[in-house]
């Protein structure tokens, strides 16, 4: 009973730092419509800044300054949000396929530089000795898992009301407006640019903090760990838990992560050692017929979009939106 609570907590800790991730997404994509496919280099950024200001001074290594992790993470933050500006600065006006050829050569020049330069990042050999929270207990598994789960539910929650919050703020409704028709956006006023430079630095800033709350529960990273295959887990759990809506982006990611582990268990334990690559290969496979199950029955989502459609006033004079949900099918 003990080792299968220790189980959830562990798993329920991985599935909530990609639910942070998610988030960082669906404001890209589910509120402005930025198609960006190099999720795993924001993430791959976060987790090493995190880790070069947390970790001990090691011989042969740059960095290991041992701050404190609510440093790290907060340094993490503002690396994804500054390099996000940057790169959207430089390609915000592009088209979707365009952006999206950006992002991902972007996320491949992150995942080689932490591979090459071996004296910052540790290289192939990964970056160990990362701080973990509640180390003290690391001798109490159940208590250890327990505790870390807390902390990042705790960030999670916060992110997802800030999220929340700015969704349904004057800048959310913008975002919206401009994805749904930017020429009639422009035409009120409103600086199209502007706005999506900012909602690609805010989720690009969500993006680190999820890797490096990631890096800091697992205590290791490496370059393998950044492929392009996260880029596709973090899609593919936003499309099935409903872009465009916050509580959508957290239960699809552990939605999926869930599948995600359930196959990798049953592929474990069907396959022969000796074919494990194969097997990997096959989990993938496994995902996508699951993905395409799940949008065939729930074409928007397990939790869609509320969508706006009519204002109307009550008999006192108050307006106010009534959200209706379009029919799956």
């Amino acid at each position: 009973m003990i080792d299968l609570l220790g189980y959830g907590a562990f798993f329920l800790t991985i599935a909530l730092s990609y639910a942070i991730i998610c988030l960082g997404l669906n404001v890209q994509w589910g509120q402005a419509g930025l198609f960006n496919v190099g999720v795993a280099g924001f993430v791959a950024i976060g987790a090493y800044v995190s880790g070069l200001l947390t970790t001990p001074a090691l011989a042969g290594r740059v960095g290991g300054f041992s701050l404190p992790i609510p440093i790290g993470w907060a340094a993490a933050m503002v690396a994804g949000a500054v390099l996000s500006y940057a790169l959207g600065w430089l390609t915000i006006r592009l088209r979707s396929d365009y952006l999206a050829i950006t992002t991902f050569g972007f996320a491949v020049t992150a995942q080689l530089a932490a591979l090459n330069l071996e004296r910052l990042t540790g290289g192939p050999f990964g970056m160990s000795f990362i701080p973990r929270p509640f180390s003290a207990f690391a001798a109490d598994p159940l208590r250890f898992g327990l505790f870390n789960l807390g902390l990042v539910a705790l960030v999670l929650l916060a992110m997802f009301l800030a999220v929340e919050r700015l969704s349904s703020s004057p800048f959310g409704r913008v975002l919206r407006a401009i994805r749904e028709d930017e020429t009639a956006a422009v035409s009120l006023g409103k600086d199209a640019k502007h706005f999506r430079l900012k909602a690609f630095a805010l989720g690009g800033a969500l993006m680190a903090l999820g890797g490096a709350v990631q890096a800091h529960f697992i205590g290791f990273i490496a370059p393998d760990n950044y492929l392009p295959l996260l880029t596709f887990q973090v899609w593919t759990m936003l499309i099935v838990g409903g872009s465009g809506n916050n509580l959508g982006a957290v239960v699809g990611a552990v939605v999926v992560w869930a599948l995600w582990a359930v196959s990798a268990s049953a592929i474990g334990a069907l396959v022969p050692a000796d074919q494990q690559a194969r097997g990997a290969s096959l989990q993938i496979v496994l995902i996508g017929v699951a993905l395409c199950v799940i949008l065939l029955l729930r074409p928007r989502g397990l939790i869609g979009e509320r969508r706006t459609i009519s204002r109307f006033a009550d008999g006192r004079g108050d307006t106010r939106w009534r959200r209706l949900r379009r029919p799956d099918r």
